[in-house]
């Protein structure tokens, strides 16, 4: 696929841009910015919604057409100048053609006003990649989720309940595919009680569509030479249809105080992504400090095991790659983290055409082929085969991702503080250890991986255990050549402090963390198998072994490799409220599902928790406060806690795989 993903743009003479594929302007060539404010915010009541949004609450904006993110930028600017200080915008918005950067920063440097919430959107404004991306703005207060894809297709996946629609895009008779009833439903199904929508066309075509739908919109004065425009309240009745072992709990009613378990990434990204929502959050560790376990080693990899079939994992690792990437711009670069790209090298037949798919299903900006030769060149060491090249992927060191992600004063972590049991006792979660109460709160998340199952017995969540060790090399001139993440079986990484890591084993079945002499040679011979020239560069013939330092973690994993994040269910009040099912499956009892009230889970990350685990703590966000979910809702069901019992229980089998 080559980078006709992106916007084909032309400029005209002032400066303004116009879309090639569609022949037409982005914007009001009179004032673009004047244009946005009548059409959209004023016809939505933007600036009065915003003034009478009590404390804590929030805005769901869902847009048609993000382009060049001028009505974006204006709903940003009004919700700042006009919200409380604690109430936060969510803005929904789709996009065919992403703008590139250059492009964006250049059609944004029309508005000067408009800069310090631009620069924000600019600098955020990386790996926006098809599907659903989201960007976490003005420390959290302001969250937009880009929707990268055709609007028949991705409105939907949406889950959500939007307050107000700005049903941009370009205009009917030049991009007749997208207004269609088929929109107009769509946009029906996502309107929250007492939602508005506006638009600059008045298309009598539109007009009859929008009230079929139920909006009441009517004919109302354009901007400037434009006569008429549309605008109204959404007036149906409004179901979404969920299956209920999959639906939204009711919201939690009690403080907004949560426990975690577990400051792992799963457990910091979760609370990094409550204390931007106001929670006051305690971070339960057993260790001394985050990131002691799995995320404890030098360097992580973010590396993107894709299929092009578009499955719910492969859409979930494109997802959260954007977000995690974009996180780690507030990282120091060169010694937390580099952007110096991932190559996957095609090791044999059967890889070579794997890729040769995956090349052909993704844009050229997310991955692209190269031969040897060029392979060699990115790397800077001799190759044994081309390979797949990811160029905004690379390295991380986990535990500095950790700290920026739990450094938050509403975040209080303490260290040395084993979970030992958990009760709910007046509506609220009680952790106890072994002197007694750790802490307790309405909602509690267990983000401790497979120690879950520890403390949750009865849920009979089929999470397993792999040990990984990886292996630090000591860099030398000659090593350091290498400027990219290399990856075949295992993985090498160019230097951090000096040091390669070197990696990572996989073990089913040992239960010892103390790094094993013989993983360590096993890890040597990954290294060969990935660049013999690398290999000879570090002396790894004349290296012994038992001499090199390492790290081993466990890694936890689901039988389908999808995590567990979600609400869940009590197993066994679930079996008896939907029994039926093991005798038909397509039955959809209206039963509501009997959640465990307040608990919550982040678990089963595997070896791609720096990818998966940032954008987890965003969806359990969204699962406790009601809001849009970052993810089509086919994937966070393939992610719910509650598919084992489901299957547990349809296919009446005693083992929840």
């Amino acid at each position: 696929m080559s980078d006709a993903h992106n916007a084909q743009l032309d400029w005209d003479e002032h400066g303004q841009p116009l879309s090639r594929s569609y022949g037409d302007v982005y914007f009001s060539r009179a004032n673009g910015l004047e244009e946005t404010r009548h059409v959209f915010l004023a016809h939505n009541q933007i600036i009065e919604r915003c003034q009478a949004l009590p404390a804590g609450g929030r805005l769901v904006i869902g847009e048609t057409g993000f382009g060049t993110g001028l009505n974006f930028l204006c709903a940003w600017q009004a919700f700042a100048e006009h919200a409380p200080r604690d109430a936060r915008l969510h803005f929904v918005s789709v996009e065919k053609f992403p703008l590139t950067q250059t492009d964006l920063q250049r059609a944004l440097a029309l508005w000067p006003e408009l800069a310090p919430y631009a620069e924000q959107l600019l600098a955020q404004y990386r790996a926006i990649h098809p599907g659903f991306q989201r960007l976490l703005l003005d420390g959290g207060r302001v969250v937009l989720t880009l929707m990268i894809g055709d609007v028949l297709e991705c409105l939907p996946q949406l889950d959500a309940r939007v307050d107000a629609w700005f049903l941009d895009g370009f205009a009917p008779a030049k991009n007749p595919e997208m207004w269609t009833d088929s929109l107009f439903t769509e946009l029906a199904r996502l309107s929250a009680p007492g939602a508005t929508l506006a638009t600059f066309t008045s298309a009598g075509f539109v007009r009859r569509g929008l009230i079929a739908a139920g909006f009441a919109v009517q004919r109302v004065k354009g901007f400037g030479h434009k006569r008429e425009m549309l605008a109204g309240p959404f007036q149906a009745q409004q179901m979404q249809r969920t299956a209920p072992w999959f639906a939204r709990p009711l919201p939690s009613t009690g403080a907004r105080q949560a426990v975690v378990i577990g400051a792992g990434l799963a457990g910091c990204a979760t609370a990094a992504s409550l204390a931007a929502r106001g929670w006051r959050v305690t971070l339960l560790e057993r260790h001394d400090d985050v990131a002691r376990e799995a995320s404890g080693n030098p360097q992580g990899v973010l590396y993107l095991k894709l299929s092009a079939h578009g499955t719910a994992l492969s859409r979930l690792i494109v997802a959260g790659f954007g977000l995690t990437r974009r996180l780690l711009e507030r990282l120091q670069r060169g010694s937390d983290w580099d952007a110096c790209g991932v190559l996957q090298l095609a090791f044999d037949a059967k890889e070579a055409e794997r890729q040769n798919k995956l090349a052909a299903a993704f844009p050229d900006d997310l991955l692209h082929a190269l031969t040897k030769d060029e392979a060699e060149a990115r790397a800077g060491i001799g190759l044994p085969a081309g390979g797949l090249f990811y160029p905004d992927a690379g390295w991380v060191h986990p535990p500095a991702l950790c700290r920026q992600l739990a450094q938050h004063p509403l975040i209080e972590l303490r260290p040395y503080q084993e979970a030992l049991s958990l009760s709910r006792q007046q509506e609220r979660w009680c952790v106890e250890g072994q002197n007694g109460v750790l802490a307790e709160a309405p909602v509690l998340i267990l983000a401790c991986a497979a120690e879950i199952g520890r403390l949750l017995p009865e849920a009979n969540l089929p999470l397993k255990r792999i040990r990984g060790q990886i292996s630090r090399l000591p860099a030398n001139e000659s090593s350091s050549a290498l400027r990219t993440v290399v990856c075949a079986e295992g993985y090498v990484a160019p230097a951090r402090d000096d040091e390669h890591t070197l990696g990572a084993s996989f073990d089913f079945h040992s239960d010892d963390l103390t790094p094993s002499v013989a993983e360590h040679a096993g890890n040597l011979e990954l290294l060969r198998e990935i660049s013999q020239d690398l290999a000879e560069r570090l002396d790894t013939q004349t290296l012994d072994p038992a001499t090199l330092q390492g790290r081993a973690a466990f890694r936890c994993t689901s039988p389908d490799y999808l995590p567990l994040v979600g609400p869940l269910a009590a197993g066994q009040a679930f079996n008896q409220a939907y029994a039926v099912l093991a005798k038909d499956a397509r039955q959809v009892p209206e039963m509501p599902c009997p959640w465990l009230a307040g608990l919550y889970i982040n678990s089963g990350h595997g070896s791609r928790g720096l990818i998966t685990a940032p954008l987890s703590g965003e969806l359990i966000a969204a699962w406790l406060e009601d809001e849009p979910l970052p993810l089509p809702r086919e994937v966070a069901e393939a992610c719910h806690p509650n598919r084992f019992m489901l299957r547990q229980l349809i296919r009446g089998t005693g083992s929840p795989t």
